[in-house]
C-alpha cells in the first residue's frame, strides 16, 4: 500500500467499444476508490484505438501503473495490454495473449474442451451463409451470441427458426462470425476469481428473460444471491470449475467467471470476463465483499498485484 501512493496511476477508461458507457462508469468508480485512499489518480479517457495514438496518451500523462478500466474491443481483448507491454509499463489484469482467449469464445471453448472443463455445445456461423440445415439441425432453445464481445451485448435466446433467423440477423449486425450454443438448463451462477483464487459463488435469479446487457445495467430486473445457497459439494464444484477455466486461459490476478448448473449438476463454463465490471451492478465486487473484502481494498490490491509482479521499485518522479 505505501508504495501505491508513491506513484501515480492512470486509469484507463472509455474505449472504442459498444461497452464505452460502461467502462466509463467502472474507471469512475476505480478512480475515486483510489483517490479516497490518497493514492494520486489521472483518468485517461481511450477515444480512439490507433496504437500510435493510444501511446502517445498513455506516456504524455505521465503515469507509472495502468489500471485497465476497459470493456469489450481494445479493452479486453489483448490489444492495449500490447502497448503496455512495448514500453514495459505494469497494469492490471491478464496479459496479452490470455486477455485475447478470454475474449475469443470460440478459442476458449476450444481450450476448455481440450482441458476436460465443461462447456456448452456450439456451431459457428459465418454471415451470408444460409441457415436452412443450421435451423434444420438444431436443437431448441439455443443461444446466439457473437463470438468476441462482452457485457451480454448482442446476446439472445432462441425457441424457434423465426426467432432464430431474427437473432442472427441482429447479432451479425455486431460481427460477421457468431456463435450458436446449445442452452443448458438449470440456474446461473459467477465466481468472482481474486489473487488466482475463487471468491463466493453468486447465484443469478431473473425476474424474466435472460442475462443480457439490459438485465446487467438495470435496476431490479435480476436478484443476486451471495454466496449462493448450494450443497456444499456443488458449491466447491463450482468454484473448482471457475478456477480451471480461468487457469486454463492462463489469466492471472482476477477475472470473473460465468457458469450454468445444469440438473445434473455439473458447472459449464459460459466465458471468462478477464476484466469484470467495477459499477454499482457489477458482480466482481459481490463475490468479493462476501468474502470480507470492501471495493476500495479490491481496487487497491488490484493495483499492487501489478506492482508486485514487475517488483516495482521505481522511484517517483518530481
Amino acid at each position: 500500500m505505501d508504495i501505491l501512493k508513491d506513484i501515480k496511476i492512470g486509469v484507463l477508461g472509455g474505449g472504442v467499444s459498444s461497452e464505452r458507457e460502461i467502462s466509463l462508469l467502472s474507471a469512475n468508480e476505480a478512480c475515486k476508490a483510489l483517490r479516497r485512499n490518497n493514492i494520486e489518480t489521472v483518468f485517461i479517457d481511450i477515444t480512439v484505438s490507433e496504437k500510435e495514438k493510444v501511446k502517445e496518451m498513455i506516456l504524455s500523462s505521465n503515469i507509472d501503473l495502468a489500471f485497465i478500466a476497459l470493456h469489450g474491443e481494445f479493452g479486453e481483448d489483448g490489444k492495449i495490454q500490447e502497448i503496455l507491454e512495448e514500453f514495459d509499463m505494469p497494469y492490471t489484469g491478464s496479459g496479452s495473449y490470455a486477455s485475447y482467449l478470454a475474449m475469443d469464445k470460440i478459442a476458449s471453448k476450444e481450450i476448455f474442451i481440450k482441458e476436460g472443463i465443461p462447456t456448452a455445445g456450439f456451431t459457428i456461423y459465418e454471415a451470408g451463409r444460409p441457415i436452412e440445415n443450421l435451423a434444420l439441425n438444431l436443437k431448441y432453445p439455443a443461444v446466439v451470441k457473437p463470438f468476441f464481445a462482452g457485457s451480454s451485448v448482442g446476446v439472445f435466446i432462441v425457441r424457434n427458426k423465426l426467432e432464430l433467423e431474427t437473432a442472427i440477423k441482429k447479432a451479425v449486425a455486431l460481427q460477421s462470425r457468431i456463435i450458436i450454443e446449445d442452452y443448458i438448463e438449470g440456474r446461473e451462477f459467477t465466481v468472482g476469481i481474486f489473487e488466482d483464487r475463487p471468491l463466493s459463488v453468486v447465484e443469478i435469479v431473473l425476474k424474466s428473460g435472460y442475462f443480457d446487457f439490459t438485465t446487467k445495467y438495470s435496476d431490479g430486473l435480476a436478484q443476486f444471491i451471495a454466496p449462493a445457497k448450494l450443497d456444499k459439494v456443488v458449491y466447491k464444484k463450482i468454484q473448482d470449475t471457475a478456477l480451471a477455466a480461468h487457469c486454463a486461459l492462463g489469466c492471472k490476478h482476477f477475472s470473473r467467471v460465468d457458469i450454468r448448473l445444469g440438473c445434473d449438476n455439473i458447472p459449464f463454463v459460459l466465458e471468462v470476463n478477464s476484466i469484470p465490471g467495477l459499477t454499482t451492478h457489477s458482480l466482481l465486487p459481490l463475490s468479493a465483499k462476501c468474502c470480507g473484502i470492501d471495493f476500495d481494498e479490491l481496487i487497491i490490491r488490484m493495483a499492487q498485484l501489478a506492482l508486485d509482479e514487475k517488483n516495482f521499485k521505481k522511484i517517483r518522479r518530481n
